[in-house]
């Protein structure tokens, strides 16, 4: 470990105390090569003896962590030994780590072989190494994680959807000194209920002084900009790394905060009928009602302004899944009413609203709210006669042009445009989920869409 030079942020992750840590982050960042020399210190220092080790199989394990240069074994020398077939009463793959208070034992599990780590996994542990726990199987990772005194995981960023980040990294928070180096995507996705001493460290090319510039530029150069991969592994922003939709979306380009938006169309009212300003709302209502799914309620409200560009103001959305009491047509009819009335306030009337036709319940619901209530509202099934497929190639040629712009508040809406994928089978259909708010913002913009666009 001498032959290393640690950057700050390095220094502060080995003094960290911390129960459970997430080491996320670029390739090439030095996550594995400090974060295993920590993992060992941690095990030498537990009250327990048995500790785990863990990666997608054996081999990789042995290549990527085991003995590498500045791995385990070069790091460490004679204070461990290797067994790759077990030893002793100890009959699976294991370290022996010789310490001042006795010796530790490290089994070495692979979570590709569910038969082994099922054998290994009886009872406590003291620390616990995941690599790569984002491609880890969800079973062992359930299983191994409630046994262990300590936790430490690392990944490289993936799809936001998968389980492990609800489950897992997003209960996790930066330290206040390092929350400003963490990427402001990552950072609003850490938003599940927060675990009582639970840290994420995010890790990127800068902090690892072992990584000449030169070498840092050969990386960047060997993946293609504008990919995927390029956004997970250079850029170290998660994303599904293939089979985007809405590939061509850029938080960067299309998404703005609501104080920008609103100064900007200030500094425009000076140039009068001249200058960029709304000329029509609309807004859309996407329905489903279970419990059993993640079927979701989901509400938009647009503006359309005089140069042809199309904002996606606000957004409210429920999930029946996570509600105690669910939601019914009824329920949906005053709170699409309540959204409504506020996005009017804030921004401007949309008379004319646009509801999923397929949902006679809720139309014959918000008629009545109208009838009892007498609402201005004039709510209209969604005009579906345009194919999906033709809907996405329009919002594509918008994020193109710069023409579909999303504020920030509207997390649901820029979650899926980072989600909603090609069906893996059909590469001309896009699946059936990830895709509420997307409709929803389809209903409230298809009966304007001579207004938006280029030259428009």
């Amino acid at each position: 470990m001498s032959n290393l030079i640690l950057s700050p942020k390095y220094k502060a992750f080995l003094r960290c105390h911390a129960p459970v840590e997430f080491l996320e982050g670029t390739t090439a960042a030095g996550k594995t090569t400090v974060g295993i020399f920590k993992f060992i210190l941690k095990c030498a220092e537990s009250p327990k003896k048995i500790h785990i080790l863990s990666g997608l199989d054996l081999g990789t394990i042995e290549k990527n962590i085991i003995n590498k240069d500045l791995g385990i074994l070069d790091d460490f020398g004679s204070l461990t030994e290797y067994n790759a077939r077990g030893r002793g009463q100890y009959s699976l793959p294991h370290i022996v780590l010789h310490t001042s208070s006795g010796d530790k034992i490290i089994y070495v599990l692979g979570y590709d072989n569910k038969t082994r780590w099922k054998k290994a996994l009886g009872g406590q542990y003291g620390c616990l190494y995941i690599d790569e726990i984002n491609i880890a199987d969800m079973e062992y990772v359930r299983e191994a994680s409630m046994r262990c005194d300590y936790l430490m995981a690392t990944l490289n960023p993936d799809d936001p959807s998968l389980p492990v980040y609800k489950e897992y990294i997003n209960c996790a928070r930066p330290l206040p000194e390092w929350e400003h180096e963490t990427p402001a995507e990552i950072l609003n996705m850490l938003c599940e209920e927060p675990k009582p001493g639970w840290v994420h460290w995010f890790f990127s090319f800068e902090h690892n002084y072992g990584l000449t510039a030169e070498k840092i530029e050969q990386i960047k150069r060997n993946v293609p900009k504008g990919t995927k991969l390029y956004k997970n592994k250079i850029e170290g922003l998660r994303g599904r790394a293939s089979g985007l939709v809405f590939s061509n979306f850029d938080r960067t380009h299309h998404v703005m905060s609501e104080s920008d938006l609103r100064r900007h169309l200030m500094l425009q009212s000076a140039y009068g009928q001249n200058g960029e300003h709304f000329i029509q709302f609309s807004a859309g209502l996407d329905t489903a009602y279970s419990q059993q799914s993640p079927d979701t309620i989901a509400m938009s409200f647009i503006g359309i302004t005089n140069r042809g560009r199309l904002f996606l103001l606000d957004e409210q959305v429920f999930n029946n899944a996570d509600l105690r009491t669910p939601i019914a047509p009824s329920d949906t009819a005053v709170e699409f009413a309540q959204f409504l009335d506020r996005c009017k306030n804030n921004w401007g009337l949309a008379r004319n609203v646009f509801i999923d036709s397929a949902d006679q319940a809720t139309i014959t619901e918000l008629n009545k709210y109208k009838r009892e209530n007498g609402c201005i509202y004039i709510f209209n099934p969604a005009w579906k006669k345009m194919k999906i497929i033709d809907r996405i190639n329009l919002q594509l040629g918008w994020f193109a042009q710069d023409k579909l712009v999303v504020l920030d508040q509207c997390k649901n809406y820029i979650s899926e445009l980072e989600l909603y994928s090609w069906k893996e089978d059909k590469d001309n259909e896009p699946e059936d989920g990830h895709d509420h708010m997307i409709n929803s913002v389809q209903y409230a913009f298809l009966p304007y869409v001579t207004q938006i666009g280029v030259g428009k």
